[in-house]
């Protein structure tokens, strides 16, 4: 069966340009021109979701906040298509959770390099263990779900990831740009300042337990041996 994939944009010669290129690599493509329909459209159950930022009746941001909150979506990944520029613009989308950010015009070639690398990663989870316990914390990569004390703390995708990423190896010091090729993949243009922003709110949500993720100076981060 082949992968589907749920292309959303308002430009409907951007759509039909992408879907060729991706056709042409198996894959089975469902379009979509706005936000709303985009909803409408995850019945068709894709595998994977590109989605424009500026669209009418609703932007890509609101879509992806409602996707995620589908069940069955809460990994699925999500590559945000943009004519905007500037490092903020792509903060953002990167901060709710987006797995990939390509900015406008597209290259075909790199667009498919990005969509086969989002999938294989999200293949490479199933073989990871699903449910650990470290001190406080039970992280369930099964169910995307992270219980701080026994209570279930709702973590954005990229921030669920950077917690189960470095408290599977208490003690050991990650660089900024290794957690960002290993969270994010080494294809992916992300400033290091995400990496800052994204550990701030972890630790927000840790709560009295923020203590956990040790800020290692001019280098990057570790989780502390409990």
């Amino acid at each position: 069966m082949a992968t589907k994939i749920l292309l959303v944009d308002d430009e409907k010669d951007i759509v039909e340009f992408l879907q060729y290129n991706l056709e042409q690599e198996g894959f089975e493509v469902i379009s979509a021109n706005d936000g709303l329909e985009a909803i409408d459209k995850i019945k068709e159950e894709p595998d994977l979701i590109i989605l424009d930022v500026m669209m009418p009746k609703m932007d890509g941001f609101e879509a992806f906040k409602r996707i995620r909150n589908i069940s069955g979506f809460e990994e699925k990944p999500i590559i945000f298509l943009t004519a905007k520029s500037g490092e903020l613009d792509e903060v953002k989308g990167l901060e709710i959770g987006a797995d990939d950010y390509i900015q406008k015009p597209i290259s075909p070639k790199l667009l498919v390099a990005r969509v086969k690398s989002n999938l294989r990663k999200l293949k490479g989870k199933d073989s990871e263990n699903t449910v650990y316990k470290i001190g406080p914390i039970t992280i369930d990569r099964d169910q995307y779900k992270i219980y701080v004390d026994g209570e279930n703390i709702i973590f954005p995708k990229k921030e669920f990831e950077i917690l189960a990423y470095l408290s599977q190896s208490p003690g050991k010091v990650f660089p900024r740009e290794k957690i960002l090729s290993d969270v994010w993949g080494s294809d992916i243009f992300v400033v290091e300042r995400t990496i800052d922003v994204h550990v701030r709110k972890i630790r927000e949500k840790l709560g009295k337990h923020a203590d956990l993720i040790e800020t290692v100076k001019g280098v990057g981060y570790r989780f502390k041996i409990i």
